[in-house]
């Protein structure tokens, strides 16, 4: 999310984060860009926004930007949907708790689209929404939303999130229009570019480097292009065929299906080099769509234009 905020143009100046894995990975971004941002690692709950105001050397009502992504699970159609009774969901309401004291001049929220139905304390979809976007409102924001998929915007990923714009006072923001379109709805030349595929995405590439017997790996490059498969899955993948999925190959037997069921259909799924990819989950690894092994983390992204970094 930081990536995409600096593309726009802002300055990132704090970012908060209780993962301490995350929080390396932000620590080298910052190292490698000699950026002042400030990487905190803790848990949002425990931070106060008027100590990280006076460490900023901000007054109320100058910040540009105040934006955030909270954890999905909560709200997640995969997940459990528990909604506010799980810990995690209350973390949607922090953001609100930082934009009382903070008084940012627009608010940025993602999360899955799931939200936008969750069931709230008497049990109504939807409700927890309601009282979020009633929350925001209290304290003088005009929220405006928008469920955007990444494939509309040329990423070669059929990812689908809830934005919330929130402006204090009137709100002019308008979400941008689609730059892709499914080739479907590109009947003639006149139409918008067709979605971008994974094929086209992972062109350019070249072969991985591949995880030794020791499980040492020699890097000659920083980009994470790096095979680390084992033989057994690679076994297994080669019985899947582009396109398809693990537990649709039943004709294969528990010895190689496990105890997949006929719903897991995104796990351990083959892409297709001629459609945009699904969306990663945790707890789901996809397959390379012509070669016997995962993605590699370099690959996972399946983002065509990521490659200008």
């Amino acid at each position: 999310m930081d990536i995409g905020i600096k593309k726009a143009g802002f300055e990132v100046l704090a970012e908060i984060e209780i993962d301490k894995h995350c929080c390396n990975t932000l620590r080298a971004a910052k190292d490698r860009e000699h950026s002042n941002v400030q990487v905190i690692e803790s848990d949002i709950r425990e931070v106060d926004p008027k100590e990280l105001l006076e460490a900023l050397s901000m007054v109320p009502g100058r910040l540009d930007l105040l934006f955030g992504g909270p954890p999905c699970q909560s709200f997640s159609l995969a997940g459990k949907q528990k909604a506010l009774e799980d810990d995690r969901g209350l973390l949607l309401f922090e953001i609100v708790r930082f934009a009382k004291v903070i008084k940012p001049k627009v608010i940025l929220l993602e999360q899955v689209k799931g939200l936008l139905g969750a069931k709230g304390p008497s049990g109504r979809r939807g409700e927890v929404f309601e009282l979020f976007i009633a929350e925001l409102e209290s304290i003088g924001y005009t929220p405006k939303w928008q469920v955007c998929c990444a494939a509309d915007y040329g990423v070669a990923q059929l990812r689908e999130r809830v934005f919330i714009v929130a402006t204090y006072g009137k709100n002019g923001f308008v979400f941008p229009d689609k730059t892709h379109a499914p080739y479907s709805e590109c009947p003639n030349i006149f139409g918008l570019p067709t979605y971008a595929t994974v094929g086209q995405a992972l062109a350019g590439l070249g072969e991985p480097y591949v995880k030794s017997k020791r499980g040492e790996v020699t890097f000659s490059r920083t980009d994470s292009h790096v095979d680390v498969t084992p033989k057994r899955d690679r076994e297994r993948i080669s019985q899947v065929p582009e396109g398809s999925y693990l537990a649709a190959q039943t004709h294969l037997g528990k010895s190689i299906v496990g105890n997949l069921m006929p719903k897991d259909t995104t796990k351990y799924l083959r892409l297709n080099r001629n459609k945009p990819s699904n969306t990663l989950r945790c707890g789901e690894i996809f397959y390379h769509p012509t070669e016997d092994r995962y993605l590699t983390p370099r690959e996972a992204p399946i983002n065509p234009l990521s490659r200008r970094f």
